[in-house]
């Protein structure tokens, strides 16, 4: 069976998570803790790796039966075919949440344009094209993801 990704509703993406999971289909909302600072005061709060995101994993004939829960808007496709997300992945985002140690990130004059390989953390040994550098963060387009990465650092 192979995953695929499902686009939901904005902020819907642990609730799909949950009625996926009841209505017996296996999927995977990865979760990750920030700490949100509010006028009065800062908490922890647990928001999705990827907003909108929802991997799933079934048969290729049985991909319509996500479509009767509320929040499921498509899947992502990618070259007109749906998207699909190897195991190894998969795995490796789960690993990498589950890790306990930070690794520390290093930058050495990135360039716009420049193709870099990510060492570390949820996306490590995937390639990225820098699409931006800035004060305050990069943003790095994942190609073999199809999806855009905003790295912001202090």
């Amino acid at each position: 069976m192979n995953w695929y990704v499902v686009y939901t509703k904005p902020k819907w993406e642990k609730k799909v998570a949950e009625k996926l999971t009841q209505i017996g289909i296996e999927c995977y909302c990865p979760i990750i803790t920030q700490v949100k600072q509010w006028s009065d005061r800062k908490k922890k709060v647990e928001v999705p790796l990827f907003n909108s995101y929802v991997f799933v994993q079934l048969k290729e004939g049985d991909r319509n039966s996500v479509f009767q829960i509320a929040g499921v808007v498509r899947y992502l496709f990618w070259l007109g075919k749906p998207a699909i997300v190897r195991d190894e992945e998969i795995k490796s985002i789960k690993d990498s949440l589950k890790a306990t140690n930070i690794a520390e990130v290093s930058v050495s004059s990135i360039q716009v344009g420049d193709r870099i390989k990510l060492e570390s953390g949820a996306f490590s040994n995937q390639s990225a094209i820098v699409q931006e550098v800035s004060n305050t963060h990069y943003i790095l387009v994942l190609e073999a993801l199809g999806c855009v990465l905003k790295i912001k650092y202090k």
